[in-house]
């Protein structure tokens, strides 16, 4: 199996990006808003021909700047273009700053309105510098981390979030994608093995474990997907679209679980399957035991590393409750601080399960294949 897995995966990684090619090319995606004649491009500031912020870089007031378009069909052109120097839209130009301009055409005539300042270079850097550091530290098995990771977000984009704006269930959605990301990744980082296998199903039943806990702890508390702060705007989305609106807030638990609970699994399945190779002649219900030691030692690590992950999601909303000095039972009982707390609690029961799960499974199958040998060799 292992001399052919090589030719399997990219056989699968063929078909699948097939699929992914056919499934969006048949979307056709309802505009929901009107683009006639507007156009993102990039652009660099010729000259600043009036300013009227208040204190420079600090945001507010507005400028009036000369724009070069540096990209698409208008490259070489000048424009003039109003810059609001907001927190979220526009930033402070100089001369040489290069932004992305929301551009607009009458005719002959382009004007044009700065959207921001233009990032993109420097996000490309940021991810090289990842990938050059997961080289370096992790060596061969560093570039698997990483293409595994370029999966993924492929994964996401390509396949999760359009299976759900054609209508499929959130929570299936965020399950296929769950299954297919973890055998990938699992694959690429420890090839075939009965230690992956183990991960694998530790991965994909910890998931759900959490997914579970997250749909009880809403019914309970009477949460669901349409308490979320931004949902006037899903609720549009949803109307002129096949979304299912109120699944999507489960679904985003189990993507949210996924790594954590994937690194519990891999870990706890390698530790078995080494100490399995170290002391053969141990029994299931000690390698079980052994896992448990390993899994118990990580259970509160990962558990805070999901818990702070959403704290710091919400810092900003925090910030503000204890400036406005809120009453306790007015925090605890809004629904943005319940679904915080839910989904790292419910991440956290996923991670925690995930331990004895993958303990199990990797020990009866370790001792279940060197039972199987053993009788073999009796039978000769």
């Amino acid at each position: 199996m292992k001399k052919y897995s090589k030719i399997i995966f990219v056989i699968f990684l063929i078909i699948f990006s097939a699929g992914l090619w056919l499934l969006n090319s048949n979307i056709t995606r309802v505009p929901l808003l009107s683009d006639d004649n507007f156009y993102f491009v990039k652009g660099q500031v010729q000259e600043v021909i009036e300013d009227n912020t208040t204190n420079k870089e600090v945001n507010g007031g507005s400028q009036t700047v000369k724009v070069k378009i540096t990209s698409g069909k208008y490259k070489g052109k000048t424009c003039e273009a109003n810059n609001m120097n907001g927190y979220l839209y526009g930033t402070y130009c100089k001369k040489g700053t290069k932004v992305i301009v929301q551009l607009s055409s009458f005719g002959e005539e382009l004007s044009g309105s700065i959207y921001g300042f233009d990032r993109g270079a420097f996000i490309w850097i940021i991810i090289a510098i990842l990938g050059v550091a997961l080289f370096l530290v992790g060596g061969k098995r560093g570039i698997k981390s990483m293409l595994a990771l370029v999966f993924t977000f492929i994964c996401i984009i390509y396949l999760y979030i359009p299976l759900m704006y054609i209508g499929f269930s959130p929570f299936w959605a965020a399950v296929i994608i769950t299954i297919i990301t973890t055998i990938v990744t699992m694959y690429l980082i420890s090839g075939i093995a009965v230690k992956t296998l183990c991960a694998i199903l530790g991965t994909v039943i910890g998931v759900l474990l959490a997914g579970l806990s997250a749909w009880l702890f809403g019914r309970v508390a009477d949460i669901d997907g349409y308490n979320v702060s931004n949902i006037e705007t899903l609720a549009y989305v949803g109307q002129i679209t096949n979304i299912q609106i109120g699944g999507l807030l489960f679904s985003g638990i189990l993507i949210a679980s996924l790594g954590a609970v994937m690194d519990v699994a891999m870990s706890v399945s390698s530790a078995i399957s080494e100490i399995h190779d170290k002391a053969p002649q141990l029994g299931c219900l000690e390698l079980f035991k052994s896992g448990m030691n390993v899994g118990r030692d990580m259970m509160g690590t990962m558990s805070n590393t999901l818990i702070l992950a959403f704290v710091g999601s919400a810092v900003s909303e925090l910030v503000i409750n204890y400036a406005y000095n809120l009453p306790f039972r007015q925090i605890i009982n809004s629904y943005n601080i319940g679904i915080e707390i839910m989904q790292g609690v419910s991440g956290s029961i996923g991670v925690i399960l995930t331990v004895p799960a993958v303990a199990v499974v990797t020990a009866w199958m370790l001792t279940r294949g060197a039972h199987a040998k053993n009788e073999g060799n009796v039978a000769e």
